[in-house]
């Protein structure tokens, strides 16, 4: 039927419907907008950067199912899990340096209950890129504030944290590089960090090709604008987005975590 023959009411009504579907596929997908991801070329490598919004979508490190004690191990299980428990896995990346045993190297806070300490040992050489001075602590408060920090300035601050990670080292400190870092570097890895831009906005980078220490951290400092950053892994560092898969290190590359990151949102 001809649009003018409807009766007016009709009319209006054919003309607010497709405003209507709009508004209703947008609340369909609100949960995933939380999470936002994009490829970032800096220094003639690209780089995937993904943002989560702490006001809209909860940030959480996940090590064992709670059901059976068992380390999650890997990126796919920990979906699997949500996905059995009504919540859909938008993103999830491997959440700092572990040892031998696949336990964290440092401090580990999963929801509010410390399940390994702070670690201020120095000079290890079994501890990898952990040694390297200063390392630091991601963590997220009870007031839902996340911060990057050294390991020092976490300790002194006293504050429990909700959720935390001890990695190393810093790559930016106080707006600085870690005085670490060469330029000319030839130690290349996938590496992959993390920071808070600000008190309620949490940014992860992933290399998509082997950087050094100098560029990854200049990645953060000079691309994002992050204050202080957390180097988290290499080489073995991936990141999972839904409906973009996996990003980072080749799958050959990667082996059974400890922590990892994840954002859930319900199915």
């Amino acid at each position: 039927m001809p649009m003018r023959s409807l009766p007016p009411t009709v009319r209006r009504l054919r003309r607010l419907l497709p405003l209507a579907l709009a508004v209703l596929v947008a609340a369909c997908f609100h949960p995933a907008r939380a999470v936002e991801t994009e490829e970032r070329s800096f220094d003639g490598q690209t780089f995937r950067v993904v943002g989560v919004d702490l006001k809209r979508q909860p940030l959480g490190l996940y090590w064992r199912d709670p059901d059976t004690g068992r380390p999650f191990g890997d990126i796919e299980t920990l979906r699997q899990w949500g996905e059995a428990h009504g919540r859909r896995l938008l993103f999830a990346a491997n959440a700092g340096i572990y040892d031998h045993r696949t336990a964290p190297l440092g401090l580990y806070v999963e929801n509010g209950k410390v399940l390994v300490p702070l670690n201020l040992a120095h000079g290890n050489p079994a501890a990898g890129n952990f040694s390297l001075r200063p390392n630091g602590v991601f963590s997220i408060y009870p007031d839902g504030r996340a911060a990057v920090r050294t390991s020092e300035a976490f300790k002194a601050d006293g504050r429990p944290a909700q959720w935390a990670t001890q990695s190393g080292p810093m790559l930016v400190i106080d707006g600085q590089l870690n005085n670490a870092f060469v330029g000319d570097s030839d130690s290349l890895k996938w590496r992959s960090g993390v920071c808070a831009q600000t008190p309620t906005r949490v940014v992860f980078a992933v290399s998509e090709a082997p950087v050094n220490f100098h560029t990854f951290a200049r990645l953060f400092r000079d691309a994002l604008h992050c204050r202080d950053a957390l180097y988290l892994d290499g080489t073995i560092s991936q990141f999972y987005l839904d409906g973009d898969g996996y990003a980072g290190a080749p799958a050959f590359m990667v082996k059974p975590y400890a922590g990892i990151f994840a954002v859930f949102a319900p199915q």
